[in-house]
């Protein structure tokens, strides 16, 4: 089942959605059709999600 960002606005704009499949998470730009599509491990998708969850923290250095 595809997730799409929330950020991702109904006008047309930065459209991103992902998946879990096995131990990979799939992860593709809407505007491309699916055609393009990336996969990475469950725990690279971990870190990165909580490398930026940490970066837009209040007070972080951007």
């Amino acid at each position: 089942m595809w997730v799409r960002s929330s950020y991702s606005n109904g006008a047309g704009g930065e459209c991103v959605e992902c998946a879990a499949e096995g131990d990979r998470i799939l992860v593709r730009d809407t505007k491309t059709g699916g055609a393009l599509m990336t996969s990475v491990s469950a725990a690279a998708w971990q870190a990165f999600t909580h490398a930026v969850r940490a970066r837009s923290a209040p007070g972080a250095d951007l």
